[in-house]
């Protein structure tokens, strides 16, 4: 069974940062995507930044700019650094595993929540 194990969510103020982190099997990692979705109260879950077994990332406009994604294949985990936090960037986060013609994976989610 695959898993997605997420870390790092929490509370945060305004202008703060978080980390969070993703760990998965080598067998997933070394050949999906990996990316972070979010999900806030009362909207659908959407991609916040996706980045390719090869190491090219994409990220959605709101938060281009102030997060940025990154894949360690030492220890087969995605990280999703998160600088200059907003109150619109409160959601549950969650990890993503997809490849083309395979099954897509999801983390538990994570929340984070920015709030003075």
């Amino acid at each position: 069974q695959v898993q997605l194990v997420e870390s790092g969510g929490g509370l945060v103020q305004p202008g703060g940062s978080l980390r969070l982190s993703c760990a998965t099997s080598r067998t997933i990692f070394s050949i999906y995507d990996m990316g972070w979705y979010r999900q806030a109260p009362g909207k659908q879950r959407v991609l916040v930044a996706i980045i390719s077994n090869a190491g090219m990332a994409n990220y959605a406009d709101s938060v281009k700019g102030r997060f940025t994604i990154s894949r360690d294949y030492a220890k087969n985990t995605v990280y999703l650094q998160m600088n200059s936090l907003k109150p619109e960037d409160t959601a549950v986060y969650y990890c993503n595993a997809e490849r083309w013609g395979s099954s897509t994976y999801w983390g538990q989610g994570t929340q984070v929540t920015v709030s003075s």
